[in-house]
Parts: C-alpha cells; sequence; structure tokens
C-alpha cells in the first residue's frame, strides 16, 4: 500500500514541477515579446526623429578593451553596455576577449531584451526597460 501512494505521489509531485516550469516558461517568453515590442518602437522613433546612430563598440566579458562591432544603433545606458539596432533588436554588448576580436571585430548576438534592466542584478539597481528607452529618447544626441 505504502508503495502505490508512494508512486502517485511522485507522479503528483512531477506533473506539479512541469507545470510550474511551464508557467514560467509562459510568462519569460510574454515578457520578452512585451520588451520586444518597446525596443521595435524605440527604434522607429529614434529613426523618425532623427537620432544619430552610431557603429557601437562591445567590451570584453573581463571588463577590460572595447571592441568594434558591425552594429548601427544607440547605446541605451551610460555604461554603454546595452543597446538598439536600428532594426529594432536588443543587444547586450559584451563579448569574449581575444586577438581575433581585437583585429577583426566582435559581432555579439541580439539577446532578449528584459522588461526591467538589472533585475537581480549585485547593485540592486534596476530600472523599466521603458524608463531605459524613454530617457534616451529624450536626450536625443546630446546624450552620453
Amino acid at each position: 500500500m505504502g508503495g502505490e501512494d508512494d508512486e502517485r505521489w511522485r507522479e503528483r509531485r512531477r506533473h506539479a514541477v512541469r507545470a510550474h516550469a511551464e508557467a514560467a516558461a509562459r510568462e519569460r517568453e510574454a515578457e520578452q515579446a512585451e520588451a520586444a515590442e518597446l525596443v521595435a518602437r524605440f527604434a522607429a522613433e529614434a529613426l523618425r526623429r532623427g537620432l544619430r546612430a552610431g557603429r557601437l563598440t562591445a567590451t570584453g566579458h573581463d571588463g577590460r578593451g572595447r571592441y568594434r562591432t558591425r552594429i548601427t544603433g544607440w547605446y541605451v545606458d551610460r555604461a554603454h553596455s546595452r543597446a538598439v539596432d536600428t532594426d529594432g533588436r536588443f543587444y547586450l554588448l559584451t563579448v569574449p576577449p581575444g586577438l581575433r576580436a581585437r583585429l577583426l571585430g566582435a559581432d555579439p548576438p541580439p539577446s532578449p531584451p528584459p522588461l526591467v534592466v538589472g533585475r537581480g542584478g549585485r547593485d540592486g539597481e534596476s530600472v523599466p526597460l521603458a524608463t531605459l528607452l524613454s530617457r534616451r529618447l529624450d536626450a536625443g544626441d546630446d546624450w552620453r
């Protein structure tokens, strides 16, 4: 009798864990879709306003060195670690350091944008993506 009860309990537990993981994945996908829409609207508005887009650089994962990229767009944070390209894609501008990247440049792939930038970071500073993008638009070409 105990064996059957244990097996039923384990099966219910597996089902609950699976359901929880699926719900978390759906929530994450919905947040990423909402954030991607914010980023696409930012790029369209930046182009409409005539904000000067520039060639972006990335930093090595070790925090040292700047690497040229082929990405044209706008930095959206003061640290120049996050950016949006003219096609409305979001980038985290960190790359593996190396001689090849130093000589030929680096090409970080687009990243799914977060709805809250810096959430869970050690410094405790986080800002909604919408706020970050709005500040960048409002600053125009004078933003540094």
